[in-house]
C-alpha cells in the first residue's frame, strides 16, 4: 500500500518536555517504524552520491544511529563523540555552552586521521552547540568536515546559520518554526 508520508510525519512532538514551553521533536517513532527509519537514511545519503567520504562520525546519542546505518550504507567507518567520560583510552576534549549551563564532549585522539573527508550526523539542529563542539573536535585531529546531516532543523534557533557562519555546509529532511 502506498504511502504519501514524510520523514516529519513519523516524528513525534512532546509538549512541555524537558521544561514547559518546549515543544520536544523527538525521532523514536521514526526510528521504530521501518519505512520511516529507512526514508530518513536514504534522504540523508541522497545529497552525498558520488561523494568522497572516509567516515561518518555520530553526535551522542541519536547520532549514533543514524551514524551507524549511514555509514554501513556508505561502507565507511563510524566514529562516535561522546559525553565527557564515556570513551576509554585517550580522548580529545571539547567545552561547549547549553541552554542551562555547560558540557564537554569527547573524541578518541587517533579516531580521525588529517585528511580523511568526513560526515558529521545528528537527529535535530537547534543552537548547533553540540555539532559545533564535534567539528572543532574533528578539525583539531585534521579531519575536513564535508558536510553536517540533521533530520529536524529547528531554524528560529539558529543552529543552522551558526554553522554555516562557521562555512559548514548543512543538510536537514524538515525544519519545525517556532521552536
Amino acid at each position: 500500500m502506498p504511502t504519501n508520508k514524510t520523514v516529519r510525519d513519523y516524528i513525534r512532538t512532546i509538549v512541555d518536555f524537558p521544561h514547559e514551553g518546549i515543544m520536544f521533536r523527538h525521532v523514536t517513532t521514526l526510528f521504530a517504524d521501518p519505512r520511516g527509519f529507512r526514508m530518513a537514511i536514504d534522504q540523508m545519503l541522497h545529497p552525498y552520491a558520488g561523494m568522497q567520504i572516509d567516515k561518518v562520525v555520530g553526535l551522542e546519542a541519536r547520532g549514533f544511529i543514524l551514524g551507524g546505518a549511514i555509514a554501513h550504507q556508505l561502507s565507511v567507518g563510524f566514529v562516535p563523540i561522546r559525553k565527557k567520560g564515556k570513551l576509554p583510552g585517550a580522548t580529545i576534549s571539547q567545552a561547549y555552552t547549553l541552554e542551562y549551563g555547560e558540557a564537554i564532549v569527547e573524541l578518541h585522539d587517533d579516531a580521525i586521521q588529517a585528511g580523511e573527508k568526513i560526515l558529521l550526523v545528528d537527529d535535530l539542529l537547534a543552537t548547533g552547540g553540540t555539532a559545533e563542539a564535534g567539528i572543532k573536535l574533528i578539525e583539531r585531529l585534521g579531519g575536513e568536515i564535508i558536510s553536517c546531516a540533521f533530520v529536524i532543523d529547528l531554524p528560529d534557533i539558529g543552529g543552522r546559520a551558526r554553522l554555516e557562519a562557521m562555512g559548514m555546509d548543512v543538510h536537514a529532511l524538515c525544519e519545525f518554526e517556532g521552536d
